[in-house]
């Protein structure tokens, strides 16, 4: 049977893009082997290294993987594309394009996307820190003397890793997918070598030992399923990653080898441990003989930095569609790639997280601790996704809400389950990641609302445009030669920089355009739907322009866009009116005075519109305006 050069072609991209997901979507996951089973028998203090407690833990770590990544997010919300796209926000936008018969859904439903989404941005400073931290205690193991360069290295690796970033990945990203690749390999082969020589630890996918261990030890149970969701911890990346990669691809790499290799090496773990109990210090490190540790943490800490640089890259995305989508102020955004428009770099976002994750190690100093605070913003994340998920299957899927309550309900369950275990860690750290949702949370609902707030305060002190192109009439007085160009979030009222060009300079521009740049609940919008340009008379011009929350717009792209649809501009006769506002919190309309000064400060640091939408600096005139909130 003969392959066509077309087939042969499709064959080589799947490979490609299946080798591709391994280095970016499956390194949080990949890596969690590396201290999931160690957290295991540390947080259930006394807990006896027996046959039934190793093979019960495994069973829970089996079903976990199970039902928590194989069937719900591979099978049940990988469904749930944006065009393609995945992630919470891509899953907001979903849930958001329904019609509710209650007005108080739709703010109930932005709220808990935008709390998943806040919660990210904890879980993004704790991943890279106790991954990478996790891989360089394998130095003790070498040799216990090495014990006080384990965190000068982690930080020095850490440093490096976020220096890297305004550089870009895409010279080193070929490089992710094979290094992961033989990352699984060593996994599944560590773990092969330790099963044989106990081969009963195999007999974990049976969920009696599950059960019995949870009926014996109930206590212990429950607090060891708050280190057991470390081991699902990234699995939510599967389903943010799939734009990139596509769904087959990514399902392919996890029945074919994540999954099989994870389990592998959990059990490979388990078999040390009930020949050596004493191995329970770092089980991961001691499935090896001692020739090949150093080499094993050469890999690891490879792993770990992949894994890390995924997260921060998902970091990057998160804030620029919550930028696009109008929940968090325009910070600079930098494009590392001329062929993969993902690849971005956000600069203030890089130093935070640097600065904070700096601060975790220093704090927290090992693994163990840090699993303390690891997991409970990972559990609330998957709430919220089963949450906005049950909407959409109901109101988008037209699934009967029986049948959609009677799928979701056991995945919300168990996702709760995990949340009440890791409610356990608040206390020894879990606050942190808490801490950090709920600020981020605050400031992107301050934002929103503030900017809302401010519009329609805008919109009080204007008038509507159609009432204003109908008074000036035919004849439009005192006119000057070239194009102004007005930003404005809404052709319904005149832009506060027309009125005070016309008040302060007396004028107004032979042609002038209103232009509006709209984000929509789409990753992407086709250029063919880009633009709609509408001549409303006297030489005024509406211009829409619409982009997905992916994208990142361009004002020269944009003009020259224009110039296909019949309404050209020449740059060096082409001005620029934008509107800054000088805000005065008075702490009335329905938001307190603390958040409208916090507003005020997130709107005095935020990147001006100039260089957010890359419009020539030298074209630019900024008009002034007061406005009381």
């Amino acid at each position: 049977m003969h392959t066509s050069p077309a087939e042969a072609a499709q064959v080589k991209r799947q490979l490609a893009l299946t080798l591709g997901a391994l280095g970016v979507v499956f390194g949080d996951i990949g890596t969690s082997p590396l201290y999931a089973l160690k957290e295991c028998f540390h947080v259930a203090r006394g807990l006896p290294i027996t046959h039934d407690n190793v093979v019960g833990i495994l069973s829970m770590i089996f079903w976990s993987l199970t039902l928590v990544v194989s069937l719900k997010y591979i099978a049940f919300v990988m469904r749930a594309d944006n065009r393609g796209e995945g992630g919470i926000m891509a899953l907001l936008a979903l849930a958001l394009r329904a019609r509710y018969r209650h007005a108080w859904l739709r703010p109930v439903l932005i709220g808990i996307g935008l709390f998943g989404a806040a919660l990210f941005f904890g879980d993004g400073m704790i991943t890279p820190a106790i991954s990478v931290l996790s891989a360089v205690e394998g130095l003790e193991v070498v040799s216990p003397q090495m014990a006080p360069f384990v965190l000068p290295v982690t930080i020095g690796v850490l440093i490096s890793l976020f220096l890297m970033q305004r550089r870009g990945t895409a010279s080193i990203g070929a490089l992710f997918g094979p290094v992961m690749l033989i990352w699984f390999v060593t996994l599944a082969l560590l773990g092969i070598w330790n099963i044989q020589q106990l081969p009963q630890v195999l007999e974990l996918m049976n969920p009696y030992w599950a059960v019995h261990f949870i009926i014996e030890h109930p206590v212990a149970a429950f607090i060891t399923l708050g280190a057991v969701v470390l081991t699902i911890t990234g699995g939510e990346a599967l389903y943010a990653d799939m734009g990139h990669f596509g769904r087959k691809p990514i399902r392919r790499a996890w029945f074919l080898l994540v999954f099989p290799a994870l389990l592998l090496n959990y059990c490979g773990q388990g078999a040390l441990l009930l020949r050596d109990p004493s191995a329970v210090e770092n089980p991961f490190y001691r499935l090896v003989p001692e020739w090949g540790l150093v080499p094993l943490i050469v890999l690891s800490t490879l792993a770990t930095v992949i894994a890390s640089q995924a997260v921060i890259s998902g970091v990057f995305s998160i804030a620029r569609q919550a930028m696009l989508l109008g929940y968090l102020p325009r910070f600079q955004i930098r494009h590392t790639s001329d062929r993969e428009m993902g690849q971005i770099y956000i600069p203030f976002f890089n130093w935070t997280l640097l600065f904070t994750i700096l601060l975790l190690v220093l704090t927290f100093k090992t693994s163990s601790n840090l699993a303390a605070a690891y997991g409970i913003a990972v559990t609330m994340t998957m709430i919220c996704d089963a949450l906005l998920l049950l909407v959409v299957a109901h109101k988008l899927w037209g699934w009967h809400p029986a049948v959609a309550v009677a799928v979701a309900l056991p995945f919300l369950l168990i996702d709760f389950a995990f949340f009440a275990a890791t409610s356990l860690k608040i206390v020894e750290g879990g606050w942190f990641p808490l801490a950090i949702g709920m600020s981020a949370f605050l400031l992107m609902l301050t934002w929103k609302q503030g900017r809302d707030m401010l519009a329609s305060r805008l919109g009080a002190e204007t008038m509507p445009l159609n009432l204003f192109i109908n008074s000036i009439g035919g004849d439009i007085g005192q006119s000057v030669p070239g194009t102004a160009v007005f930003m404005t979030g809404s052709h319904q009222y005149v832009p506060h920089a027309l009125l005070h060009n016309m008040k302060h300079n007396k004028v107004l521009h032979e042609r002038n355009v209103l232009m509006t740049l709209v984000t929509r609940d789409v990753p992407f919008v086709d250029d063919v739907e880009r633009l709609r340009i509408e001549r409303i008379g006297h030489e005024f011009y509406l211009v829409t322009a619409a982009y997905g929350f992916k994208e990142q717009p361009d004002m020269l792209e944009l003009l020259e866009l224009c110039r296909g649809q019949g309404l050209e501009f020449d740059l060096m006769d082409t001005s620029f009116f934008l509107s800054r506002e000088r805000i005065l919190p008075t702490g009335q309309n329905g938001m307190s005075l603390w958040r409208q000064k916090l507003f005020v400060a997130m709107a005095r640091n935020a990147v001006s519109a100039t260089d957010f939408f890359h419009i020539p600096g030298n074209r630019v005139v900024e008009m002034g305006t007061q406005v009381r909130m």
